[in-house]
């Protein structure tokens, strides 16, 4: 089934059926009107020689610069020429998609006066598959991704490069290989295409729907330590969450009690402590905040792709053109920040469990290191190392970009969001957070074969998963090939799904 772009209705979610799992787009026939409505009031502008910024001016700080009616036929392509002035390694094609799907939202609003050949184009790239090549960096997040979404612009004249079937191609044959064919660039279309936060905004998106599923991952592992170290219960009861009144603490409590659900740690038999250590009893409170963080980023993430970001906008019921600045990427920029940090908060919180689990003066008489043969072998000792090197490099990555302006073309833009550094230092944050907690898993599990009594429904069954592919430690054995192979299961949410479809929904 087709997602039907019509500028109001874009979810992260349908943004990811896009991006990643090529789910099939349309154009909503209202938005293809508004679209043709406005390219038709921008051309009566443009006739009679109205000064409208982007399409007979310059752009930045040339912006005072009028162009001639001869100079406008060429500037869109000089405009993406000197725009496409990104650096590196490609940005991932499920990101591009991501970009391209929130761009044509963007245009089905009716205000950014460009021809519906383009958006239309847009349409069809995705659906056949193409994907533009865009380098990841470039881009300051305002005026926008002007850098990469003009390597999108660049295949409307067939030019630039892009991926089709698995193959890089020049752009032109790209689109003639998949028989699109090359709209070509007139006045107000290269700007309309690249103006907006596009790009950071996609890779934010498809960041949110991860982080979820991972913050979902964290409260099973934590469940798995929970039963390791006969935690107190107690403070998972969900009233005393409820009595505080935090969303997040009280949907992570449930979560985890639904794992734990079942087990014999809920009877009482069990000798445990008055009071468990931080780590153990606030968990719900600390997961429950990155919760919180995240479902205010996603809210700010999906009233950007639902809305107008782009410069100038034209209003064709007021036959108005406002020139602004919604292209400004820090309503985006701003929150994920935050949420990239709570994933770091989570992974530490992650890795001072896993510290519980292997250290003997904490462990409730599990092991040293959840070994047998400690001293012969050191067990998981190595384990909180790698763990700890990852967590290091995500505090690094956690300082805020979105305070990290620097000034340019001439201080016409002297403030930017800096968005795009945002977005991909959560790339790595999320990535480093696969590696610890596929290591809780290991080192949970290690420590449930230790001990003898009846874990949750949940647990038991994310156990089951970690078996799969990760063998009981016995006698010590290189661990990298645990460690990846781990990162990889935690990054494929398998242990989620097999733990949902046995508990029910981890919301």
């Amino acid at each position: 089934m087709s997602i039907v772009l019509d500028g109001s209705n874009l979810t992260v979610e349908k943004l990811v059926a896009v991006a990643r799992h090529n789910e099939r787009v349309e154009l909503h026939p209202d938005a293809l009107e508004r679209i043709k409505v406005c390219r038709a009031m921008l051309e009566e502008k443009i006739q009679a020689h109205e000064i409208m910024y982007g399409v007979n001016t310059g752009i930045g700080e040339f912006s005072e610069v009028v162009l001639n009616d001869e100079q406008v036929k060429d500037f869109q392509k000089y405009l993406i020429y000197n725009h496409a002035a990104g650096i590196g390694d490609p940005a991932p094609i499920e990101y591009v998609r991501g970009a391209m799907t929130g761009r044509i939202n963007v245009h089905a609003h009716g205000n950014s006066g460009i021809r519906p050949e383009i958006t239309l184009t847009l349409v069809e790239m995705l659906n056949k598959g193409v994907t533009p090549f865009v380098c990841q960096k470039g881009s300051v997040g305002a005026s926008g991704d002007l850098a990469p979404m003009s390597q999108i612009a660049l295949l409307m004249m067939g030019e630039g490069e892009a991926f089709y079937k698995g193959e890089r191609y020049p752009g032109k044959v790209a689109f003639e290989k998949a028989g699109i064919k090359i709209p070509g660039l007139q006045a107000r279309d290269g700007l309309g295409t690249i103006n907006g936060s596009n790009l950071l905004t996609a890779m934010s998106a498809i960041h949110i729907y991860d982080m979820n599923r991972w913050l979902k991952q964290a409260e099973i592992a934590c469940a798995m330590s929970l039963e390791a170290l006969y935690a107190n219960l107690k403070p998972y009861d969900v009233r005393l969450h409820e009595v505080r009144g935090f969303k997040g603490a009280v949907r992570s409590t449930r979560a985890i009690m639904k794992c734990i659900d079942g087990s014999d740690l809920q009877t009482g038999k069990l000798k445990m402590k008055v009071q468990d250590a931080y780590s153990m009893r606030s968990s719900p409170q600390v997961i429950g905040a990155a919760h919180d963080a995240i479902a205010y980023a996603k809210e700010q993430v999906e009233i950007e792709l639902n809305g107008v970001g782009d410069n100038p906008i034209f209003l064709p019921q007021d036959k108005l053109t406002l020139t602004g600045a919604n292209f400004q990427g820090t309503p985006v920029s701003l929150p994920m920040d935050m949420a990239g940090a709570s994933i770091a908060m989570v992974s530490v919180l992650s890795e001072r469990r896993l510290n519980r689990l292997l250290n003997p003066a904490l462990s409730v008489g599990l092991p040293a290191f959840l070994t047998k043969g400690a001293g012969m072998f050191s067990g998981l000792m190595l384990s909180q190392y790698t763990a700890d090197t990852l967590i290091v490099e995500q505090r690094i990555l956690s300082t805020p970009a979105s305070i990290q302006s620097i000034p340019a073309a001439a201080d016409q833009e002297d403030f930017v969001s800096m968005g795009m550094n945002t977005a991909i230092k959560n790339t790595q944050i999320i990535d480093n957070a696969y590696g610890v907690l596929g290591i809780e898993f290991i080192a949970a599990t290690q420590a449930l074969d230790f001990r003898n009594f009846s874990n949750g429904k949940g647990v038991a069954k994310a156990k089951q998963v970690v078996r799969k592919y990760v063998q009981h430690l016995d006698v010590d054995r290189p661990l990298y090939p645990d460690h990846t192979r781990m990162k990889e299961i935690v990054k494929s949410c398998e242990i989620l799904e097999e733990v949902e479809k046995e508990v029910g929904g981890l919301e």
